[in-house]
């Protein structure tokens, strides 16, 4: 699976940007799909993640009712809504996946699939 993430920019606090997650090679429709991010300076972390029924996301805390992430199987893409950002949101943000059912695993580890990452900037 090769994983194409796209959807980054620069946006002013408060605003919004939909990311993309875009699988080519195979389908990926049982592939557990997570999104990570990775500030300057520390390490990556989990966003969220979707299993590949769509139902069941998890999050993670600071993006709770802020962030969704959603899939369509029939166009093998996974895609992230962020709303209200924040300034402390801006990393480079990877998509990840894994063939799994589970969507609940935050480790990074735990995903074979990555994608190149794309750059979000959110100014204050």
């Amino acid at each position: 699976v090769q994983l194409q993430a796209s959807g980054g920019g620069l946006v002013q606090a408060g605003g919004s940007l939909r990311l993309s997650c875009a699988a080519s090679g195979r389908t990926y429709s049982r592939y557990v799909v997570a999104w990570f991010r990775q500030a300057p300076g520390k390490e990556r972390e989990f966003v969220a993640a979707i299993a590949w029924s769509g139902g069941s996301p998890y999050y993670t805390d600071s993006v709770k009712g802020r962030f969704a992430i959603s899939r369509d199987n029939a166009k093998n893409t996974v895609y992230l809504q962020m709303a209200s950002l924040k300034p402390e949101d801006t990393a480079v943000y990877y998509c990840a996946a894994r063939l799994a059912a589970y969507a609940g695993i935050t480790a990074s580890s735990f995903y074979n699939y990555w994608g190149q990452g794309t750059l979000v900037t959110v100014s204050s």
